[in-house]
């Protein structure tokens, strides 16, 4: 049968749009589906959706052609974590792990723009925006996909990189797995008297951790946990009243505030789809699992999916093979069950009753004390393999 595709991806997000720069980039014939415009170029102050890239993450990106921004991301050497209520305390170097650095944080917008900007350099890669699928049917050989614009598309495999919502797999039949931790993370963005461009800290309170992610020159991304209406409460004060109690509550290296420049909440919750794949489909990124962002691994995660996925497909001659897929859930689903089993653990040994914080602080403490399993945590946060030596 004559396929318009060998590769369908729904959802042009970071995840999806990173596939599709990979597989294009290696010369597969591609198209990606897009609910909305392609992205304008950012301007501005900072958007308030901030991002970590790891190593393996920027090495997933970089095959496809896509360059970083430089004046929209910032490099980070640094990671140190504490409890608020008790005395654990750990470090955690690039360097002593054998790496220049632990990635970047970007603005997901920038990124967005500057892959889709590759995108459209990649002749194999064919963007359809504004439309969204309504129907999706698999056959022997590949799964047609009716989108809401009239046309009828087929490929070999159809991806699912819409998101936490995503309408691929519903229409799919793909069910998932849900927690609600009853928090909200308020998200500020500030311009301090400090500059933060070196180091990613997180506090560990009772109530919720406070972090602080950098951004270039004296511009930071703050995450404040906290129950679901103290957040809200908080959410709705004036930007020189929440500039205090930011300053109030954080710790004193943040420094002083000049201005708050954004701030946004959300619900935390986690979820995790009960199959990645179908007949012909499989799903990626926050499709197939949303994990809590206490670690900052979410869109990780997401694009060592799309990694995997790109690995397997670029090496066979048959995208949508039912071995193929059956490979990529096995290794995805085992590595992202010990990330969602771990962001939890982090959140109910913290937020937890008191034996349980005394127990998480006995874990920074035994953190800091044991280099070689210090350097084993960061590789393996960054994607890297953590047995191999600097």
């Amino acid at each position: 049968m004559q396929r318009d595709h060998e590769v369908i991806i729904v959802g042009g997000g970071m995840v999806g749009a990173a596939l599709a720069a990979r597989l294009g980039h290696a010369g597969a014939n591609v198209g990606l589906v897009e609910y909305g415009d392609k992205p304008d170029a950012p301007r501005g102050e900072f958007d308030l959706r901030i991002s970590s890239l790891n190593a393996r993450s920027l090495a997933f990106i970089e095959a496809g052609g896509t360059r970083i921004p430089p004046d929209r991301s910032c490099v980070f050497r640094h990671i140190e974590g504490w409890n608020q209520s008790g005395s654990g305390h750990s470090v955690f170097s690039a360097e002593d792990s054998g790496l220049d650095n632990f990635g970047r944080f970007v603005e997901n917008r920038a990124l967005r723009y500057a892959l889709w900007q590759q995108l459209e350099q990649l002749p194999g890669v064919t963007c359809y925006t504004r439309c969204a699928p309504t129907s999706t049917l698999a056959g022997q050989d590949s799964r047609l996909l009716e989108l809401d614009n009239g046309k009828t598309l087929s490929a070999a495999l159809v991806v699912g990189a819409d998101g936490a919502r995503s309408t691929l797999r519903e229409l799919a039949g793909i069910e998932v797995n849900t927690y609600d931790y009853r928090q909200r993370a308020l998200i500020t963005n500030v311009e301090t008297e400090l500059p933060q461009q070196d180091v990613s800290w997180q506090c560990f309170t009772p109530t919720g951790p406070l972090a602080m992610l950098p951004l270039p020159g004296h511009h930071a991304s703050l995450i404040w946990y906290d129950r679901d209406m103290t957040t809200r409460t908080r959410e709705m004060l004036s930007d020189e009243a929440l500039a205090r109690a930011i300053e109030a509550a954080f710790p004193a290296r943040l420094g002083n505030l000049l201005r708050v420049t954004g701030r946004a909440s959300f619900p935390i919750k986690r979820q995790h789809a009960r199959r990645y794949i179908g007949k012909r489909l499989a799903l990626i990124g926050d499709a197939a699992h949303v994990v809590h962002p206490l670690a900052g691994q979410g869109l990780n995660i997401g694009l060592h999916d799309a990694d995997a996925l790109a690995e397997l497909i670029l090496a066979r001659r048959d995208a949508g093979a039912p071995g193929l897929l059956r490979r990529f859930e096995v290794r995805r689903r085992l590595a992202n069950q010990a990330m969602l089993t771990a962001t939890d653990g982090f959140h109910h040994l913290f937020t937890g009753a008191p034996p349980l914080r005394r127990l998480g602080d006995c874990g920074l403490h035994a953190a800091e004390r044991l280099p070689a399993a210090k350097r084993m945590m960061s590789r393996q946060a960054n994607g890297l393999n953590p047995f191999s030596r600097p």
